[in-house]
């Protein structure tokens, strides 16, 4: 093979030497957004979401029945990610918006219309970092009280504003309460959702909860938290929840990934 010319050769080494410095400039930003949103590391960066998706049969973490959307609390991977994700709509903290954009923190955000109707811009806002806007029902009830109309009118009705308010149709749901039947099941089915993602730990501003003894992060957990302004049992504000989250994550060698790249 004959040799590189000079020109090509010196205009390798140059784009080289400007990828690198890419590199530490990001490295170098990514610190600065860390230190100055208080974290105690730089957040691991997620692996590239998997060429497909991991069968969803069932078995620990996945309840399955044929012919129905899977329940996950946990994704079937190896990776070391967990997947954070944020309910109802109630608080609109600026704040967090700016922190989450700016950390790059994948999450998917499970609304309930009557609490995020009042300002579907802020959701719209965070969509366009790249948060997936995912159904939550339209009012928050417990879904085992619901006849069939109410069922369809509370998860399909749904389905369709938030595919009006976002663009995209939602194929990810969760059940108020995290409690469902097969009629629930059936029902989000027949209007587009693909699975029903539960949660194995829950975030609060000031601490975690967690399903297992071990009090471990675990390959593909769901981590469940909320929309919350502070309050009596909400200990401070949602930057600061996302704070412990990531911090947590981190401490344990886990990256944040975005849910609906596994689901």
């Amino acid at each position: 093979m004959p040799a590189a010319r000079p020109q090509a050769a010196a205009g390798q080494e140059l784009n080289a030497r400007v990828s690198a410095a890419e590199q530490r400039a990001g490295v170098q930003q990514a610190l600065a957004a860390a230190r100055r949103w208080g974290l105690a590391a730089l957040p691991l960066r997620a692996p590239a979401p998997p060429a497909v998706k991991p069968e969803l049969a069932d078995g620990p973490g996945v309840k399955r029945a044929p012919g129905l959307p899977p329940v996950v609390y946990r994704v079937p991977t190896t990776d070391k990610v967990v997947f954070l994700t944020v309910d109802d709509g109630a608080e609109k903290d600026p704040q967090f918006a700016a922190m989450a954009a700016e950390l790059g923190v994948p999450m998917s955000a499970f609304l309930s219309d009557y609490l995020a109707r009042s300002d579907y811009g802020y959701f719209r806002a965070l969509q366009a970092h790249g948060v997936t806007l995912d159904n939550h029902t339209l009012t928050h009830p417990d879904l085992r009280r619901l006849d069939a109309d109410a069922l369809r009118h509370e998860i399909c009705d749904q389905q369709d504003h938030l595919q009006q308010v976002s663009g995209t149709r939602p194929r990810l749901f969760r059940p108020p309460y995290g409690e469902y039947t097969e009629a629930a099941l059936r029902t989000a089915a027949s209007c587009g959702v693909t699975a029903f993602p539960l949660w194995n730990e829950e975030a609060f501003p000031d601490h975690l909860e967690w399903r297992y003894a071990d009090q471990q992060f675990h390959p593909g957990d769901i981590v469940l938290t909320h929309f919350r302004a502070p309050s009596t049992d909400w200990k401070g504000t949602m930057p600061d929840m996302l704070r412990r989250v990531v911090d947590a994550a981190t401490a344990q060698g886990f990256a944040i990934a975005r849910l609906e790249d596994y689901l």
